[in-house]
C-alpha cells in the first residue's frame, strides 16, 4: 500500500508597491525571522517590508512564481507570447538577439 500524495498548495508572492521587494513564501523573511513556507496572510500585522519598512497594506498580490506576467484578460492576445513566463520571454528575446548577431557577423564570410 502506498501513502496518498500530499498536495502542496501554490503560494502567491506579494510585491511592495513602494520599493519593488517581492515577498516569496517559499523563502520567508530572514530579517524578521519569518520561516519559509509562511503565507503572506499569516504574517504578523506589524510586519514591515525588509527593504523600505512599508506596511503590509502596501503589498500587492502578483501570483505564484513561474506564472505568466500581466493581466489575466490579456493573456489570450499576442500570438501566444503573453502566455510565456518571464524566464521564457527572456530566452526568446535574448536568443533572437544572439541569432541576429550571428547572422550579422556571418556577412563577413561572404567576401
Amino acid at each position: 500500500m502506498s501513502e496518498p500524495a500530499v498536495e502542496t498548495p501554490v503560494l502567491d508572492r506579494y510585491e511592495c508597491r513602494a520599493c519593488g521587494y517581492v515577498y516569496e513564501p517559499e523563502k520567508g523573511d530572514d530579517k524578521h525571522d519569518i520561516a519559509s513556507g509562511t503565507p503572506f496572510a499569516e504574517l504578523p500585522i506589524n510586519w514591515r517590508c525588509p527593504v523600505c519598512s512599508a506596511k503590509k497594506t502596501a503589498f500587492a498580490n502578483i501570483g505564484p512564481a513561474g506564472t505568466a506576467s500581466g493581466f489575466k484578460e490579456n493573456l489570450g492576445y499576442g500570438l501566444g507570447v503573453n502566455n510565456l513566463t518571464p524566464t521564457q520571454k527572456n530566452i526568446l528575446i535574448f536568443g533572437a538577439l544572439a541569432l541576429g548577431f550571428l547572422f550579422f557577423i556571418s556577412l563577413y564570410g561572404l567576401q
